[in-house]
């Protein structure tokens, strides 16, 4: 598995990291025991750098990964970079949700992840989404508090404009921004991506693989009732209809150069940019070797301009999360 660095203090973490929202909530049923076998072949990979969050599951994805630590022994926590989320409050049972980036709330969310991880400190502490009545400053000045405290090694933001940034790093080194970056999802090439270079942050992408859709093996009307993608506008109707197509092109662009949809559109992320690292979710260890094999096809530069014209944003259709979604998308 080749390697990338993390933020200011360069740690070096696999290229592709493992999404873990999916083996708790949002993607249809889940099974813990196939999951945590996922974990470990992620490990024998080489891929050590696993995204998490504490409302995914409301607390159970952090508690699996937290088994799985734990599993492993003394060692396992130290082969691994473990990334989590504060700030998305939610309801069980319900997707729509309100944003707290209140010191009080920061430090008590901070608190309760560790006790699920069953870790000593967070490898990387995201601000989940940002909530524009409280001063960015306040926020990234509550989680410096963690670092000092030892809590937290390194911070991040998820979902935030160029300006936020800068902001946010006046008050502390911020290790990586996470938004949403992918053939379909091209936003961060404005601004964002440029200013994380600048200020040596890293960029995690997340849905890399526009939740699935991309891979081609996604059908709307197969999808389980409690999968979220079923109100996403992306995956309905015209919209659907019209992304299919884009897909179609991307399928032929793969089978032309002996590759899966998900091999091309991870390939294309990683020879984008230097600083970006791809989370592509799975619960199955065949999508996650999958994957994992990206690393070695290097694009060239007439076959990332063939898929930025493909994917060019204006051919895209529908928003990217119903409205309840785009709550706290600062980007």
């Amino acid at each position: 598995m080749q390697t990338r660095l993390l933020g200011p203090q360069r740690q070096s973490i696999s290229a592709i990291g493992l999404g873990c929202m999916g083996m708790s909530e949002f993607y249809g049923r889940s099974d813990d025991a196939e999951s945590l076998h996922t974990l470990a072949r992620a490990l024998e990979l080489g891929i050590n750098f696993l995204d998490s969050a504490d409302t995914y599951g409301f607390g159970h994805n952090e508690s699996l990964l937290g088994r799985f630590l734990k599993d492993g022994g003394p060692t396992r926590r130290q082969q691994v970079v473990i990334a989590t989320k504060f700030g998305i409050v939610r309801e069980v049972g319900k997707y729509e949700r309100r944003i707290d980036n209140s010191p009080a709330y920061i430090r008590s969310a901070c608190d309760a992840s560790l006790q699920r991880l069953g870790v000593e400190q967070i490898d990387l502490y995201y601000c989940h989404r940002r909530d524009p009545d409280v001063p960015i400053e306040e926020t990234v000045g509550a989680m410096a508090q963690l670092v000092a405290a030892g809590k937290v090694c390194q911070i991040g933001l998820s979902e935030v404009s160029a300006g936020t940034l800068r902001r946010a790093s006046a008050v502390h080194p911020i290790a990586a921004v996470q938004s949403e970056y992918s053939l379909w999802t091209r936003d961060p090439e404005r601004d964002v991506l440029a200013t994380c270079a600048e200020l040596g942050t890293s960029f995690v992408a997340y849905s890399p693989l526009g939740r699935a859709f991309l891979t081609g093996t996604v059908k709307p009307e197969t999808l389980a009732d409690n999968d979220f993608r079923k109100g996403n506008p992306r995956f309905q109707g015209e919209a659907e209809h019209a992304n299919r197509r884009l897909v179609e092109q991307l399928a032929a662009f793969a089978q032309a150069h002996g590759l899966s949809n998900a091999q091309v559109a991870l390939a294309w992320l990683l020879a984008k940019h230097p600083h970006v690292i791809p989370i592509p979710g799975t619960r199955r260890i065949a999508y996650l070797e999958q994957n994992a094999a990206a690393v070695n096809r290097a694009l060239n530069a007439a076959e990332i301009a063939e898929l930025d014209l493909i994917f060019d944003p204006a051919h895209v259709s529908g928003q990217r999360y119903q409205d309840s979604g785009m709550l706290g998308l600062d980007s």
